[in-house]
């Protein structure tokens, strides 16, 4: 289904959970897109959602017909007016659901991570292969005004080859429970929920290398903290304190071709400090991403730090999904590639995989 060159395109999203707000809102302040239907399986919320949609476009202006709701994304997908989609789903449906938006030649936003499994990864990228639509995936953070800047200086060569890549993510009482605490739904815990979004990261600025071996760990040994009252923390809809199967740390070491080394660790309950960083190495200078944007180099046999002059130095999420929905819109009509596309996802996927295969033999893995 090759979308219309000049009208707003015509934008699905299934799933009408948390994630999809982010989404929604995005898109509605995008004058390249049009939000036509929301489905879900619980055609409630789907509706709650469409009607939120269809008052947003009123205040801005924008004249348009209802959003549509749908109990299905297969309904959602029989509506010709939808020509791409974001797949704002529980993982365990992420696969299933592209594939069926791809095979009808429409064209995928697939929030992270792309999949559980590498089969069903690789579902996905096989299916892209055989449309005419593309897959973008749902790394935002890749979009974040401070990253992009730090991306810019890491093309450019400032950092030189990046040998050495730290990222951590932890969390004190962070487990939002629900689907997102059942490994068969989720496909793990905060590896593959948050960990992720800092792997990736990490490996997008080292130049996207091939991962050579895998070494990872994790422990359930605090569960999910649901007795602690003295902190606020956002849960699943579905959330049961009662029901928790994933880990609440993993960690990891990833070798890749040409010797560069990245450190990984993340959790959602932890005896410690809240810690968010992500670090570079290289041969030429070295950055740090977050808690804030700062470079580091040498001149004149001085050791340096630069400290850019911009809007906000850490990830910003109101316009990291603003660059990110407007990325997919213009992939989808092929003005330009994503810079998050499937095939990053699918690598992703098999780096996760390993940490988790990894850490449950107890021994390394090579890919």
């Amino acid at each position: 289904m090759a979308p219309s060159s000049s009208a707003p395109l015509g934008i699905g999203v299934v799933g009408g959970g948390s994630i999809a707000e982010w989404h929604l809102n995005s898109y509605a302040n995008n004058p390249d897109a049009r939000i036509v239907a929301v489905a879900d399986v619980d055609l409630a919320r789907a509706q709650a959602r469409a009607a939120q949609c269809t008052a947003l476009a009123a205040e801005l202006g924008r004249a348009a017909e209802p959003v549509r709701a749908y109990a299905s994304h297969t309904e959602l997908l029989a509506d010709a007016d939808v020509e791409a989609v974001s797949v704002c789903t529980r993982n365990d449906t992420h696969s299933s659901v592209a594939v069926d938006v791809l095979a009808s030649g429409r064209s995928a936003l697939v929030e992270k991570p792309m999949a559980r499994t590498v089969a069903e990864a690789e579902a996905i990228v096989a299916a892209e292969a055989a449309s005419d639509g593309v897959v973008q995936v749902g790394y935002v953070r890749r979009w974040s005004p401070n990253a992009q800047v730090l991306k810019t200086f890491a093309d450019a060569g400032d950092l030189g080859p990046v040998y050495y890549a730290k990222a951590t993510c932890l969390r004190q009482a962070g487990n939002p429970g629900g689907w997102f605490a059942d490994r068969e739904v989720s496909g793990g815990g905060p590896l593959i929920d948050v960990g992720v979004h800092f792997l990736d990261l990490a490996w997008w600025f080292m130049g996207a290398p091939k991962a050579q071996a895998v070494s990872g760990y994790t422990s359930d040994r605090l569960g999910n903290r649901g007795n602690i009252e003295s902190l606020t923390r956002w849960k699943s809809a579905d959330y049961d304190v009662s029901k928790n199967s994933v880990e609440d740390l993993a960690g990891a070491v990833v070798r890749f071709e040409g010797g560069a080394v990245l450190h990984l660790d993340v959790s959602y309950s932890l005896h410690g400090r809240p810690q968010i960083g992500l670090a570079l190495f290289g041969e030429r200078g070295g950055a740090e991403l977050e808690p804030a944007l700062t470079l580091f180099t040498e001149q004149h046999d001085t050791i340096t730090e630069v400290v850019p002059h911009v809007d906000s130095r850490s990830f910003d999420i109101v316009p990291a999904f603003q660059n990110e929905i407007d990325g997919f819109v213009r992939a989808a009509r092929g003005l330009e590639p994503s810079i998050a596309p499937a095939a990053h996802g699918l690598e992703m996927v098999k780096i996760v995989t390993a940490i988790y295969e990894s850490a449950d033999k107890g021994t390394e893995i090579t890919l």
